[in-house]
């Protein structure tokens, strides 16, 4: 009875819904931010642009081209998007950052830039790099760039896919921590798998955790790769995070916290992940193995989740999802949705009934969102995750206009996600855009 009432409660919310194409065409955005200029400002992952969309009528208007992107893989580009929040105030702060991948003497790298806005011209000049050289690879690269309330830069820096699929004999370095010299020397490669804090410049603030004895830009680490960042009104920075094939993770983010991956794959349950260390071997022994989630040779060093303790260790809010150990697969595919952004949702007046205090999660998967409610202080979940917005698109990333009634989401141009047949399709109803979905129901 409670799973029909369920599935009842979640047909009746997506019918209160409007379903509209704003803008078609676009080549693999990334990110869609509402500005203070009352437009959404995208980034084109694999066309390296910026561009400004009307929410009216969906005009578009490139406002950079950023040049010394690279790009050749699914994950690299043009990625993450922060304005400045006195963007349009004219008091010489008309800052727009952008973080992307570009290729190092040696190897492909992350960078931070910062951009200046003319309003008058709709475009953006005097670029800036922020920062440099920051870990980045062909997998799990993160990328989600944010302005917190405190004017800090936050930077999501996934593992680059060390111990997975084609990278696994690279190790995984979500739980190594940068050492003294390593800062003073402009090193930031144990960077992977954290959640970074910058100041506006690009220099380590000096209220950042100190971890193993040293202040740099990590605020959080252990994590496997964080797509999506949100700020409530009171501060609390929130982030979604991508699993292996189950437990997905919304996380509230806490100074020096430790979220636990590789050694934890959501909550430290042992349900359906031991870590197995495909790289603690050499890269010959490693080599002639052959990668498996479900077959694990005896050579491969494995841990459970609760043979590992760490004192800082937070676990997650909340999974999607996690199953028992006995989950058949092949029966029932992924229980992951690929989470690849995340918003909060606040309005109250005006707004969506029942939605205040709400982390909204787009997936690239499953064709759908989720919303996962908040306990009043926004300290741990409410409830189980609902379902909207069933289409057979990429959900990549999503903007709330600010009367709290429409939702903009931008899609991936190709990939799999579930069609309405329950299958994975490469079909997308609406590939490379900008929909939104409109509220129509009663306030």
């Amino acid at each position: 009875m409670v799973w029909f009432l369920l599935l009842s409660s979640q047909a009746r919310a997506q019918d209160d819904f409007t379903l509209s194409a704003l803008a078609m065409g676009l080549e693999h955005p990334w990110e869609v931010t509402w500005g203070p200029d009352d437009h959404l400002w995208v980034t084109e992952r694999t066309a390296f642009r910026v561009t400004r969309v009307n929410p009216i009528d969906g005009s578009r208007q490139v406002a950079a081209t950023v040049p010394g992107v690279f790009q050749s893989v699914a994950q690299d580009g043009l990625l993450g998007l922060a304005l400045h929040p006195r963007l349009m105030e004219g008091s010489g702060e008309a800052y727009v950052y952008v973080a992307f991948t570009y290729q190092d003497v040696t190897d492909v790298r992350l960078k931070v830039r910062r951009y200046s806005y003319d309003p008058s011209a709709g475009q953006l000049d005097d670029p800036l790099d922020v920062i440099t050289g920051l870990p980045a690879h062909d997998d799990h690269l993160g990328g989600r760039l944010a302005i917190g309330p405190d004017e800090k830069l936050y930077l999501s820096i996934g593992d680059q896919g060390g111990n997975w699929l084609h990278n696994f004999c690279n190790p995984n370095l979500a739980q190594e921590l940068p050492t003294a010299a390593q800062i003073q020397a402009g090193d930031w490669t144990t960077y992977e798998g954290t959640i970074l804090r910058l100041n506006l410049d690009g220099s380590i603030p000096g209220d950042n955790p100190v971890l193993d004895g040293v202040r740099s830009h990590v605020l959080s680490y252990g994590h496997r790769n964080p797509q999506g960042l949100a700020f409530g009104d009171d501060g609390r920075l929130y982030a979604s995070e991508h699993g292996p094939s189950t437990d997905d993770e919304l996380n509230l983010i806490q100074a020096g916290g430790n979220y636990g991956w590789p050694q934890i794959a959501g909550y430290q349950d042992d349900q359906m992940y031991v870590y197995a260390n495909w790289s603690a071997g050499t890269q010959a022994s490693c080599a002639s193995l052959s990668f498996s989630q479900s077959q694990v040779p005896a050579s491969v060093p494995q841990e459970t989740e609760a043979s590992w303790s760490h004192p800082n260790f937070r676990p997650p809010l909340q999974t999607l999802f996690t199953v028992p150990s006995n989950y058949d697969f092949d029966a029932q595919g992924s229980a992951t949705i690929a989470p690849s952004s995340l918003a909060i949702y606040t309005a109250r007046d005006g707004g969506i009934p029942g939605w205040a205090d709400s982390l909204l999660v787009p997936g690239l998967i499953k064709g759908r969102m989720y919303r996962q409610s908040l306990s009043s202080d926004g300290t741990t979940a409410a409830g189980e995750p609902i379902e909207l917005f069933r289409t057979t698109n990429r959900y990549r990333d999503l903007a709330l206009h600010p009367n709290g009634r429409t939702i903009y989401v931008a899609t991936d141009s190709s990939g799999r996600t579930t069609g309405a047949d329950g299958t994975m399709t490469q079909a997308l109803e609406h590939p490379g855009a900008i929909i939104q979905f409109t509220y129509e129901g009663s306030r």
